[in-house]
């Protein structure tokens, strides 16, 4: 199943213009879901230095992972290191019975 294919790309927000945005967003997502799959936990920075897409987009992908017409995946948070630093990783787990294949 080609992910592409098989699902309409709606990002959505006050800025979002689809003629602009569009293809750049849907590069996004493709790319954080296809280094996430591996099910391996990173902190954002780690995430934006794979990708080469800014962190605060890569948080925002995983939101839209999260949600139904993406996938509806799992994305777990713990903490990472010193508690009081308040660092982050995420792991993302694949819906195995979604029909949204991010392939």
């Amino acid at each position: 199943m080609n992910w592409i294919g098989q699902i309409d790309m709606r990002f959505n927000g006050p800025a979002y213009e689809p003629r602009y945005d569009k293809i750049r967003l849907t590069g996004q997502i493709m790319r954080i879901y296809k280094l996430m799959c591996d099910g391996r936990w990173r902190v954002l920075s780690e995430i934006a230095a794979a990708t080469g897409d800014p962190e605060a987009s890569v948080s925002a992908q995983l939101r839209h992972l999260r949600k139904l017409r993406f996938g509806a995946h799992t994305v777990e948070r713990r903490r990472r290191g010193n508690p009081h630093e308040g660092l982050h990783e995420y792991r993302l787990l694949i819906n195995l019975g979604s029909d949204v294949e991010l392939l």
